[in-house]
């Protein structure tokens, strides 16, 4: 035991507060509580507490936490390497790791910071339609309360951005304004408004003399 308590109770009262803090900072970012993530928690914990008892080994608190956060972050974690593997260039590597996250079935929230990414790097190859595609299936989840404003607002100044390079410019406006009424101190709503300014400067300069300067975006 330590301190009294008994070893079997040790886990799962660190599955619990795994949960909780994770579930309190979903809720923080308004993006809802995951009852897959506390359901996996709660299978993981059951797992691991019937091979101790079965082998008569008590399991280090400090492993079991980090197992926990790697199961439950898998799709997360899986991000954080391939976001920078795409921003060098490697991006068929990065997107065999979006993949990967994607099939190891992640949580609605998860599974959008995949699908921003991954629609990211189709961006970065030129693929708009790809990522048009991709990052539409984001904004479709929307309605069912899984998708926070801050993933929200990269999901739409993403889009917006394939929009633009994809020729679709009225679409690209509606995204970028979409962004700016969100989080309007953001960082993507400072690209947003700036994008939104260069082509309004583009349009003014291919207006024929004569005609009113005012640009309705």
């Amino acid at each position: 035991m330590i301190l009294g308590v008994n070893p079997y109770l040790i886990l799962p009262l660190i599955s619990l507060f795994f949960v909780l803090v994770f579930g309190g900072l979903s809720l923080l970012r308004h993006e809802g509580l995951s009852n897959q993530l506390a359901l996996e928690v709660l299978v993981l914990t059951g797992l691991v507490l019937l091979l101790s008892w079965g082998l008569g080994v008590i399991i280090n608190p400090i492993f079991f936490l980090i197992l926990v956060y790697l199961v439950s972050m898998r799709a997360r974690l899986l991000v954080d390497v391939a976001n920078p593997l795409s921003v060098r260039g490697k991006h068929q590597i990065a997107e065999s790791l979006f993949r990967l996250a994607l099939r190891l079935r992640p949580d609605a929230v998860a599974r959008s910071i995949v699908l921003i990414n991954y629609g990211v790097t189709h961006q970065r190859q030129g693929k708009f339609k790809e990522a048009i595609e991709v990052l539409e299936e984001v904004l479709s989840a929307k309605p069912s309360g899984t998708l926070g404003p801050k993933y929200e607002a990269a999901c739409r100044y993403n889009l917006g951005l394939a929009y633009l390079r994809a020729g679709e410019e009225r679409k690209a406006v509606g995204e970028f304004n979409e962004v700016i009424d969100l989080m309007p101190g953001s960082l993507h709503a400072v690209g947003a408004r700036t994008a939104l300014r260069k082509r309004g400067e583009a349009k003014t300069k291919t207006k024929p003399a004569g005609l009113s300067q005012k640009e309705d975006v």
